[in-house]
């Protein structure tokens, strides 16, 4: 999505990816926060506050069909952003004239360090591609010198370009991500178990959300280089670079596509995996067969769509912009449970933190109805290419 906004729209869009970067640490530190002050799922602590019987159905079918619906179309575009990174470089691979093979690749990896079910190894993994590709983004965006007095107006000016709006919703929902809240809780809850490490807890989770709000804006500055209309795969990123960086723009660029897209087909699965447990009071042990069961399922329906010949750039646009549609709902369930006493105790929400969340709270349901009805006409009958954005 950074992608996209950064070559159709140049730096205008920059204000919307710090602003999304702003509420992702907000929400981000309200989940660590009731992580690890509950010790417990934040899909089973929502669950659990309702004494309804009823309610509480409601609740999980609600936050099941939010997380695993949205994960599961977001796993296909996790994958598929990962394909464009191999396609650059080894061209199209297919199997039977109709799957595409790479997306069985990576599957397959993910599968098996997901498979492992090593906690501290998959920690290593993840971080270590984390960092790959923040030097591969990061690089780029040096080497194509951007100018600074566009960079720093797009960056705290708003402006909304025509036809912008759903990026705009993409660039959001790739920001704040909504099953990052519940893995982040879960992993919170793993990681420290005292009031006392809180504090040590958010620390973590700010760096680690600034990181990649870092990688998101090296993007966007690489691709605004380029200034094409349309964007179709990793090798337009990487031929508009060759100027800069000669034909190693294309291993740069599909290497830190390809870290990224695995990384994300990783967590997705995982994320998905840790909330229908915690909201079928299931075990969240990496090695539990239940635990296993669900994110497996959420990889194989992920690798399924990302390998058949639709446009991989289409996926993504439609997960990401499905994944700011589910903001508001799992906003909602998060200042709904950081305002429990019974929960927190005394950490509970001021009256600050409740002014800031309605105001999120606001922003995501501001940006909701828009790409809704832009979805809507974009896929319609007269439309022959849903989703692309001029």
């Amino acid at each position: 999505m950074c992608t996209i906004a950064g070559s159709q729209f140049g730096f205008a869009l920059l204000w919307a990816l710090l602003l999304s970067i702003v509420i992702t640490i907000f929400l981000q530190t309200i989940a660590v926060r009731i992580g690890v002050i509950s010790q417990s799922s934040l899909s089973n602590t929502i669950v659990s506050q309702f004494r309804s019987k009823t309610i509480r159905i409601v609740s999980i079918i609600l936050i099941l069909s939010a997380i695993l619906v949205g994960n599961i179309a977001y796993e296909a575009g996790n994958i598929s952003g990962g394909v464009l990174g191999l396609e650059a470089v080894f061209g199209n691979l297919s199997f039977a004239g109709v799957y595409n093979a790479y997306s069985l690749i990576i599957g397959l990896i993910a599968f098996i360090i997901l498979l492992l079910g090593n906690n501290r190894l998959l920690e290593k993994i993840l971080m270590g591609l984390v960092l790959f590709m923040s030097l591969a983004f990061l690089l780029t965006a040096i080497k194509t010198g951007p100018d600074l007095k566009l960079f720093f107006s797009g960056l705290f000016i708003p402006t909304f370009p025509e036809d912008s709006i759903l990026i705009i919703i993409g660039l959001i929902g790739t920001t704040v991500v909504p099953y990052n809240l519940f893995l982040h809780a879960s992993l919170a809850k793993e990681k420290w178990n005292s009031p006392k490490e809180l504090k040590d807890a958010k620390i973590d989770t700010i760096v680690a959300v600034l990181v990649g709000g870092l990688i998101s804006v090296c993007i966007i500055i690489s691709s605004t280089s380029i200034g094409l209309d349309q964007l179709n795969s990793a090798v337009d990123l990487a031929k508009g670079l060759e100027p800069v960086f000669g034909s190693f723009s294309k291993q740069l660029i599909s290497f830190g596509l390809f870290a990224a897209g695995l990384t994300s087909a990783i967590t997705a699965p995982l994320a998905a995996a840790y909330v229908t447990c915690g909201c079928l009071n299931w075990s969240t042990e990496l090695k539990s067969l239940r635990f296993r069961m669900v994110w497996f399922i959420v990889l194989i329906v992920g690798v399924v769509c990302s390998s058949l010949n639709v446009s991989s750039i289409e996926i993504i646009k439609f997960a990401q912009v499905a994944n700011g549609i589910l903001l508001p709902t799992i906003t909602f369930f998060l200042i709904l449970i950081a305002n429990n006493n019974n929960v927190l105790g005394k950490y509970v929400n001021n009256w600050k933190h409740n002014l800031v969340s309605f105001f999120v709270l606001l922003i995501t349901l501001i940006l909701l109805e828009p790409s809704l009805v832009q979805y809507i006409l974009a896929s319609g009958p007269n439309c022959k290419a849903p989703l692309v954005l001029k």
